[in-house]
């Protein structure tokens, strides 16, 4: 919990200086996530605790300096790696695309169902239902999941609706139960 709330604050910070200093810091931190996870040896570099800071940040200067990021970005990097707190870029940067959906004035949602896609006019009911719901415009990405054997789960930040098959029976086992 103390690590999100430290990953939490890092992102509103970075988000913050990027505003005030007019730097696409999603998009930079974004291009680097990217490069990160698509190569397991920078990955390992980078997050393993055999490497020393040094050589750490011999790599990643490199590759941010290909990347062409902004100073700002460069030196946020570099400081999560100096105070060895690299690992918590993952969580950082989670929290850095929620507060730009924020203020873009939208948020990201799962939408979990048993079927391989959902159908096109459910998808835009829900999207229309949590619309009026939050006053934002829903982003709603569909995974499949085997813990949904019928009905759908959506899940929009702590907002969840579930209307999955496992729910109701959840809610008729207790409402017996409990008679």
């Amino acid at each position: 919990m103390k690590e999100q709330i430290i990953a939490k604050a890092y992102a509103q910070s970075i988000v913050e200086l990027g505003v005030e200093l007019k730097l696409d810091v999603v998009s930079d931190l974004t291009k680097l996530t990217e490069v990160i996870n698509k190569n397991n040896d920078l990955e390992t570099l980078l997050f393993l605790d055999v490497f020393s800071a040094e050589e750490k940040l011999g790599v990643l200067n490199e590759v941010m300096k290909r990347l062409g990021l902004s100073q700002m970005v460069v030196n946020f990097m570099q400081y999560l790696v100096q105070e060895q707190r690299l690992g918590l870029m993952p969580m950082i940067f989670k929290n850095v695309i929620v507060i730009d959906d924020h203020n873009k004035g939208f948020l990201r949602g799962t939408i979990e169902g048993s079927e391989e896609t959902i159908p096109a006019d459910v998808k835009e009911k829900l999207k229309v239902y949590l619309q009026g719901k939050l006053g934002r415009e829903p982003i709603l990405e569909y995974k499949k999941s085997a813990n949904v054997t019928a009905g759908y789960r959506v899940t929009v930040e702590d907002l969840q609706l579930d209307a999955s098959l496992e729910n109701q029976l959840d809610q008729f086992k207790d409402s017996v139960l409990n008679s």
